[in-house]
Formats: C-alpha cells, sequence, structure tokens
C-alpha cells in the first residue's frame, strides 16, 4: 500500500480499500478500507488518510434521504448513499462470509448482557 495512513489502531491490519469518496470540504476526502480487527473483517474510515473511529460498518441515518441514508465515523461522520453503504456492507459481509468469521457488531453497546 502506497499510502501512509495515520492514527491506525493497535491490532488493526489494513487489507484493502474499498471507497474513496470526495468529500465537500475542499481538499477532503474519505476512504474506507476493509480491515482485520478483533477477530473480524470491518469496515474503517479515514479522512485525509487519518483514522476515524466509528462503526465497523455503516449505519443508517434517523432522518435518511434520497441521496444520503448512512453515515460512518464520528467526528466528523461522513454521508453515504445508498450505493455507498451497499457497496461497503456487501465487502465486509462477504470477507466475514469466505473467512467463516461471524460479525459480532460492539459498536456503542454495553459490555453487559
Amino acid at each position: 500500500m502506497s499510502t501512509e495512513l495515520i492514527d491506525v489502531p493497535k491490532g488493526m491490519s489494513i487489507v484493502k480499500s474499498i471507497l474513496v469518496k470526495r468529500l465537500q470540504t475542499p481538499g477532503y476526502f474519505a476512504d474506507v478500507y476493509l480491515v482485520m480487527q478483533n477477530g473480524q473483517y470491518e469496515a474503517a474510515l479515514f479522512i485525509n488518510d487519518k483514522y476515524k473511529p466509528g462503526p465497523p460498518i455503516p449505519y443508517p441515518l434517523d432522518n435518511p434521504t434520497e441521496e444520503v441514508t448512512h453515515w460512518m465515523g464520528v467526528r466528523p461522520s461522513v454521508g453515504l448513499s445508498p450505493e455507498e453503504a451497499d457497496r461497503i456492507i456487501s465487502e465486509v459481509e462477504g470477507e466475514n462470509a469466505i473467512h467463516r468469521k461471524k460479525m459480532q457488531d460492539r459498536w456503542n453497546k454495553s459490555d453487559t448482557l
């Protein structure tokens, strides 16, 4: 990989790029990578090559529009079109299925059952 990514969490390994998106802010790009983390494949958001924490797959917006239905990342969040979200989710689910890994979404959940 030719790009030097910043603030990649310990234990996260980058597998491949899924999506590159130009943001409305001039000069800013969002990259979504397929990563291996916590023993499963997940999607990870990077803005201008810097890791941004967030859910392991795109989450639906509370108030979607025709153009933007899902989001990833926190501070800032990046809105995704239905096609972009489907592409990312399909890539993550497909990789987990190929490698017989069960996706566990631990984002924003307490440790208690």
